[in-house]
C-alpha cells in the first residue's frame, strides 16, 4: 500500500508575524516576545504586550469547530465566571468581541492565569476538586448546548472508526482485525449504555484530566474549555482517577463527597466509567 500523499498542515500560514498583526487587529501592542505553550488541537502562545501583562492567545484548528460552536465555548466560560466558578474566560474586544479572524484563522485571546499542578493525591484536594466540578456542572445542567456535539457511542466511537478506516492510515494487513475489535467493543459499549438506562446529558468540561486544571492557594480553575460538550456528569470525573481499582474507588468517593455538597449524583452512571474510556481511546 502507498503512503497517503502529504497534505499542508493546518498550521503552515500561522507565522510569528501573521500571529502577531492579528493580536494587533484587536486593540493590543505586542512587544514581539513569544512563547509556544503546550495544546494538542490548536496552537496556543503566550505574547508579550507593551503596556501590560503578557495574554495568552488561542489560534484554533482550521475546521475544527464552527464559529457558533467556538462562541459557545466562550459564552460557557463567560455564564462559569459570571458565577464566580473558577474558569480562564476570554478577553473581550472594545466591541464587546471574544472571537477574532485574521489570515484565514480564528482566535481568541486570554487572560494570563498561571498556577501548579494539582496534587489530587490529597483527599482534600480531590474534595475541593469534587466541589468544583458539582459547581461547574450545577450551572452546565441549566441549558443544553445547541451547537457543540454530544458524546455518545456515533460520535466517539463509529464515526472515528469509519474515518481511520476510509483514510488509507491503517496498514492493510490490520484493517481487518482492527474493523473486528473495534465492533466488538462498540457493540459491548452500546450494551453497557442500554443497562445503564436513559441518562441527563448536560454541559461538559469534556477534557478534565489534570493537565488541564491549574491549582492555586485559592484552590483549583480550568484553563481551557475546547472540548466542551454535551454528556452524562461521570464523563469529567473518571479522567481524575488513576490506581488500581481500590485507589480509583477511595478516589471517587472524595470526589463525590466534595459533588454531591453542590450537584446531585446519578450513581447508575458509574457503570459508564469503562465504555466512557473505552470511547476515548477509539477516538
Amino acid at each position: 500500500m502507498s503512503p497517503p500523499e502529504s497534505t499542508p498542515h493546518p498550521y503552515d500560514a500561522l507565522t510569528p508575524d501573521l500571529l502577531l498583526d492579528a493580536l494587533e487587529t484587536t486593540g493590543l501592542h505586542c512587544d514581539g516576545c513569544l512563547l509556544a505553550l503546550n495544546s494538542y488541537e490548536n496552537r496556543v502562545y503566550q505574547v508579550g504586550i507593551e503596556d501590560g501583562p503578557p495574554v495568552i492567545a488561542k489560534f484554533y484548528r482550521p475546521a475544527r469547530w464552527s464559529r457558533a460552536a467556538i462562541l459557545e465555548e466562550h459564552d460557557f466560560a463567560w455564564e462559569l465566571a459570571e458565577r464566580e466558578i473558577p474558569v480562564v474566560a476570554p478577553l473581550r474586544d472594545a466591541r464587546g468581541n471574544s472571537l477574532h479572524a485574521h489570515g484565514g484563522f480564528l482566535f481568541a485571546v486570554y487572560p494570563r492565569q498561571g498556577g501548579r499542578w494539582p496534587d489530587l493525591d490529597r483527599r482534600e484536594q480531590r474534595v475541593w476538586m469534587g466541589r468544583f466540578l458539582g459547581r461547574l456542572h450545577g450551572v452546565g445542567r441549566i441549558r443544553p448546548f445547541a451547537h457543540r456535539p454530544t458524546l455518545d457511542v456515533r460520535s466517539f466511537g463509529r464515526e472515528p472508526r469509519d474515518f481511520l478506516l476510509g483514510s488509507g492510515i491503517l496498514p492493510d494487513y490490520l484493517e481487518a482485525a482492527y474493523r473486528s475489535l473495534v465492533d466488538e467493543l462498540l457493540a459491548t459499549i452500546a450494551r453497557r449504555f442500554e443497562a445503564c438506562g436513559p441518562v441527563q446529558n448536560i454541559r461538559l468540561h469534556g477534557d478534565c484530566h489534570p493537565g488541564n486544571i491549574l491549582w492555586t492557594d485559592q484552590g483549583p480553575h480550568f484553563v481551557d474549555l475546547d472540548d466542551c460538550r454535551m454528556g452524562p456528569a461521570v464523563q469529567d470525573l473518571w479522567m481524575l482517577l488513576s490506581g488500581d481499582r481500590a485507589e480509583m474507588g477511595e478516589q471517587l468517593g472524595a470526589l463525590l463527597e466534595g459533588y454531591e455538597d453542590f450537584c446531585d449524583f446519578d450513581y447508575r452512571q458509574l457503570g459508564l466509567i469503562e465504555p466512557l474510556r473505552t470511547l476515548r481511546i477509539i477516538h
